[in-house]
C-alpha cells in the first residue's frame, strides 16, 4: 500500500467514527502530556493500529491512539504518542499521521515536547513557547520529494499569530511563558556537558529529541504550528 493508500484509508476510518469531524487543531502529544486528553468532551478514540498511515511507536508513556472531540467547543484532534526518529534513525516517522491531519481539513497544529532547559532563568517545571528551532541533526523527512514543493519556507515555521494568541492566553491565565529556540538532537543518548555548552552558544534555550521533523511536515502540509516545551532539567553540567 502506498503512502497516500494510507492516509486515504487513515481519512476513511476517521470518517466512519467520526462522521463530519473536521479538526480545528490538531495537538501531539509529547512525554508529560497526556493529561490533556482527558479535557476532551465527547470523546472518539481509534487506536493507531487501525489507522495505516499512522506510526508504531515504541517509546514507554505514549498511548498510541487518536483522540477526537471538542475542547472549548472546538473540535480537536489529539494524537497520544509519536515516532521519534531514534527509533529507527528516519525522520519521516510522523509523514502520514501529519498528512492525514491536512487531508481531514486541519488547518493547525499544536507540537508538545518535554525538552532540557539550557537557560538558568527556566527552571525546571517552566513552559517555553517555541520561537524558532535548531535542526542540529541536519535530517529531514521530506529527503524522497519529489520537485520543488519540497523547497519550504522555514522564516516563520512557528506561526506568529498562534505564538502571540498563545502569550495572551497564558496571560490571562496566570501562567509564567518563556519563550525560545528549541534545538533538536537525535538521541536516544541525552547529551553531554560539551555538546550543552555548544548548543547554549549557538543561541538556543532548550534541547529535545522530536518536534522539529513534525514542524518541517506540518509547514510541508501548508498547516500553520505552534510549539510547546515543558522543560523537565537542566542540561548536563548546568547542575
Amino acid at each position: 500500500m502506498s503512502l497516500q493508500d494510507q492516509i486515504d484509508t487513515s481519512v476513511a476510518r476517521v470518517h466512519q467514527a467520526a462522521p463530519g469531524f473536521t479538526p480545528a487543531l490538531a495537538i501531539v502529544l509529547g512525554s508529560g502530556w497526556d493529561g490533556i486528553a482527558a479535557l476532551v468532551q465527547q470523546p472518539v478514540d481509534i487506536p493507531y493500529a487501525e489507522l495505516p498511515a499512522f506510526p508504531v511507536l515504541g517509546v514507554a508513556g505514549h498511548a498510541g491512539s487518536l483522540r477526537l472531540g471538542q475542547i472549548g467547543g472546538q473540535p480537536v484532534a489529539l494524537l497520544r504518542g509519536r515516532k521519534h526518529a531514534y527509533e529507527t534513525g528516519d525522520a519521516a516517522g510522523m509523514k502520514g499521521a501529519i498528512r492525514t491531519l491536512a487531508a481531514l481539513g486541519c488547518k493547525a497544529v499544536l507540537l508538545t515536547n518535554a525538552a532540557g532547559s539550557l537557560e538558568p532563568g527556566m527552571p525546571p517545571g517552566s513552559l517555553m513557547l517555541i520561537s524558532d528551532h535548531l535542526n542540529i541533526v541536519q535530517r529531514t523527512p521530506l529527503h524522497d520529494e519529489p520537485g520543488s514543493a519540497r523547497f519550504i519556507d522555514m522564516s516563520n515555521a512557528y506561526d506568529t499569530t498562534l505564538r502571540d494568541q498563545a502569550a495572551s492566553a497564558a496571560e490571562a491565565a496566570g501562567i509564567e511563558l518563556h519563550e525560545g529556540i528549541y534545538a533538536w538532537v537525535l538521541g536516544p543518548q541525552f547529551e553531554t556537558p560539551a555538546e550543552i555548552r555548544m548548543l547554549r552558544l549557538l543561541g538556543a534555550q532548550a534541547v529535545g529529541m522530536s518536534t522539529v521533523p513534525e514542524t518541517i511536515l506540518a509547514r510541508h502540509a501548508g498547516l500553520k504550528v505552534l510549539g510547546l516545551s515543558m522543560l523537565t532539567n537542566y542540561g548536563a553540567g548546568m547542575a
